[in-house]
This record gives C-alpha cells, sequence and structure tokens, in this order.
C-alpha cells in the first residue's frame, strides 16, 4: 500500500537579526573540491596563456592578428540561420527529443553511411552539445575511474582533461615529426596492454595530418587483439586537401568496437550552435543517451533543426566552408619555399599548419610570445598540444587570405632574423 506523508514548513524570519551556524569544532568548515575537479589541467595549465595574452593585448585596443582557435573567419550561413530561426518562430523551442530528433538522428546516420560505406541506422546516433560533448560521452561509456585511456600527442588541447573529467587516467602516446607525428606500433602495442580506450582524431588537429590506411588497420589490429575501444575524432573529415579520410569504423572488425566524434562546428561553421554527435553500437548509443538525459537533457530543438536543414543541403555548403582553408594551405606552403627557419609538414586536412622553428633555437612557447610582442601575431605554441610538438607552433588559417598571406610573411621573417 502507498502511503503518502505531508510534512509542513514553518519558515520564521526575522529581519533584524542575522543567526549563525558554527561547525562542530567550532570554527567553519573548511568546503573543499572533488579532486577530479581540481585536476583536470594535470600540471596546472590549460595551454592557453599565449592566447589569454593576445586577447588581453585586444582588449587594450591593440591590433592583433589572431592565429590561434579553430574559428572561421566567415559566420553561420544565412539560410542555415534562417531555418533556425523559422524553427524557433515555428515553436521548437521547448523540451527536444533525445538522443536526438528523429530528422537530424537520420540525416546524420545517412551522411556516415554514405562517406564511411557502413550502414548506419538513427540508432546509432546520439546527438550531443558538440563535438567537446561527445568526446566527454564516448570516454563516459567505455572508461571506468582509474582505467588507462590512451591519446595520441600531440593532441587537441581538451583531450587528456576529458579523460580526467571522467575519472579516467590519461596516457599520452608520444608520435615524432619525423614520422609525421603518426603513431608507430611499438609505442601503441606497448601502452595498449593494460589499456581500456584509445582516442585518435584524423584529420588531424593540430598536424594537419591524415592517417593513411596502413596506420589505421594497424591501430585496428592493435585495438581488436587489446580489446580496446577505438574513440574516433572526425571533426575535420569535410577538410581533406591531399589524400583520403577514411573513418576505422569502416574497417573489419571495427564497427562494433568504434565510437565516431563527429559536429556541425568545423563543417558548417557552426562553432557557437553546440551540436555534434556520437556514431556507434545501438547498445552503447542507448546507455549513452542515459547519460544524456542525466547532464545537458538534449540539445535545442530549433538548432537540430537547422543542423538537419544544412546536412539535407548535400556536401556543397560543407565544400564552401572548406574552400578558404584548401586556398591559404596553398598560401603556406608558397611562403615557406626558399627558406629553412620555418619548415612544415605539409597539412594535408583541417584549417591548421604545424610550423616547425626549431631552426631558431627558441621553444614554440619562446617563439609564440616573442611573435606576439614583436609584430602583434598571436599563434599557438606547439608544447600547447603536448611534448612531441615541442619546437613548433600551430597557425590556424582563420584570417583573410591576404592578411594570411602578410602574416606568414612576418612570421618567417621573425624567424629567419632568430635563425642567422
Amino acid at each position: 500500500m502507498d502511503r503518502v506523508e505531508q510534512f509542513h514548513l514553518v519558515v520564521v524570519t526575522c529581519p533584524a537579526a542575522r543567526v549563525d551556524f558554527p561547525a562542530l569544532s567550532g570554527r567553519p568548515r573548511a568546503m573543499t573540491l572533488s579532486t577530479r575537479i581540481t585536476t583536470l589541467l594535470g600540471d596546472g595549465s590549460d595551454g592557453w596563456d599565449v592566447f589569454n595574452k593576445a586577447r588581453g593585448m585586444i582588449a587594450d585596443g591593440v591590433a592583433v592578428t589572431e592565429l590561434t582557435i579553430g574559428e572561421h573567419d566567415i559566420r553561420t550561413h544565412p539560410d542555415i540561420l534562417a531555418a533556425m530561426n523559422a524553427s524557433a518562430v515555428g515553436g521548437h523551442t521547448g523540451y527536444a527529443a533525445i538522443p536526438g530528433t528523429p530528422g537530424l538522428a537520420s540525416a546524420v546516420a545517412d551522411r556516415i553511411a554514405r562517406q564511411s560505406g557502413v550502414p548506419t541506422r538513427p540508432e546509432n546516433i546520439l546527438i550531443t552539445a558538440g563535438g567537446q560533448a561527445g568526446l566527454f560521452a564516448a570516454h563516459m561509456g567505455v572508461t571506468d575511474p582509474g582505467d588507462k585511456a590512451l591519446f595520441i600527442d600531440p593532441y587537441y588541447a581538451t583531450y587528456p582533461g576529458t579523460i580526467r573529467s571522467v575519472g579516467a587516467v590519461p596516457h599520452p602516446i608520444v608520435t615524432q615529426a619525423r614520422h609525421a607525428f603518426l603513431p608507430q606500433r611499438d609505442a601503441l602495442e606497448e601502452a595498449a596492454k593494460s589499456a581500456k580506450s584509445l582516442l585518435i582524431n584524423s584529420p588531424n588537429n593540430p598536424t594537419g595530418v591524415i592517417y593513411p590506411r596502413e596506420t589505421l588497420e594497424m591501430i585496428a589490429d592493435i585495438c581488436i587483439r587489446h580489446d580496446l575501444w577505438l574513440i574516433s575524432d572526425e571533426v575535420y573529415d569535410s577538410q581533406v586537401w591531399d589524400g583520403a579520410h577514411l573513418s576505422p569504423r569502416a574497417l573489419p572488425g571495427m564497427a562494433e568496437r568504434t565510437l565516431v566524434i563527429g559536429s556541425m562546428s568545423k563543417s558548417f561553421a557552426m562553432t557557437g550552435a553546440r551540436v555534434g554527435w556520437v556514431c556507434g553500437p545501438e547498445t552503447a548509443i542507448s546507455h549513452l543517451t542515459d547519460l544524456s538525459t542525466n547532464t545537458n537533457y538534449g540539445v535545442a530543438g530549433f538548432v537540430q533543426d537547422a543542423a538537419e536543414y544544412a546536412l539535407r543541403r548535400g556536401n556543397g555548403l560543407e565544400q564552401e566552408v572548406a574552400a578558404p582553408f584548401r586556398r591559404r594551405r596553398a598560401i603556406t606552403l608558397d611562403a615557406l619555399r626558399g627558406q629553412t627557419a620555418v619548415t612544415a609538414i605539409p597539412p594535408q586536412g583541417a584549417m591548421y599548419t604545424m610550423l616547425d622553428i626549431r631552426a631558431t633555437g627558441l621553444t614554440g612557447e619562446a617563439f609564440a610570445y616573442g611573435l606576439l610582442e614583436a609584430e602583434h601575431i598571436a599563434v599557438m605554441p606547439g608544447e600547447s598540444f603536448g611534448q612531441s610538438a615541442a619546437g613548433h607552433i600551430r597557425v590556424a588559417m582563420t584570417v583573410d587570405d591576404d592578411t594570411y598571406r602578410d602574416a606568414l610573411s612576418r612570421l618567417i621573417q621573425f624567424a629567419q632574423v632568430r635563425a642567422a
């Protein structure tokens, strides 16, 4: 028999008095935060100090050319915004469907099936608040507290913190520039013996490298033999300049152990809309749906409708968004010819180039600070992305062509003086 109990709360107010409730010990007790939240950054730095300094200079009225973050110099297409507005005005402003609206889940599944060749259904899709929320959900789904979670160094700056945020232990797989920053079998094999998951990113931020088939097949072999979950960050899959993007989910035996992260941010210049996805086995997506229900409770319906509209337009708009970075890749390679102070592995994809400035004798951080002070050009130190990128800087190709060409010229001149 159900029992209903009624409780009556009586509040007595006394505006002229304040009552303090001291701790039992007689003095206020110091409150502590969780170890998980206070150790997210590991060494205490998130690697964005140069970026923050540049933003401070801009706030003080100094003109700075920002080549730091992956923010397009074009805005979201007006047609996408019109679709978003029409959806909102039409009333899709309440709680939206979890794991995503049927229309958007279907559009994402169709896109993935078309690009990867792997049959994909809406049941394989969880819509998330951007790719970052997808990374969090994926790691929450496949690791337990204390599990070792692998990722490739250099890495996107949030990777270690994302892994720590779910209670797992981040373990970088160090790569080398002489191997085009591609993971090597020996290092990955050794680390995999006691790991639970592996996170990869191709096309890669920060290096611009696209993992070739042989590298992905090696990764797949290790994942299968060591029973690892593979988390594949593919948010730059529409920005391919040289070679071809292959989703590891398409390799034999990998669909059942791969979670793919995707996003509208880079492919459609919708960074602020915060809409992305996780694609994976139906059972995994079902449980991740429970996680979404208990975290952000879905993504705004009018945003999902706008994302569906964009995806249903085909890849023409994606190519329009990607075109400036293809041009700027060519500008980069042309600017680097005929000198040795700054070199690069030609970026094969994404919206960045990783420049090797070791000939100057400076660290990436020292170079970035010096360039900011002398030329008012802001770049990201390679050390922001891990030890493998030491002695490098990452340049985001995110300003108009003429400004970008001028900034590269001044950057190279700055390096040549110090390499002499």
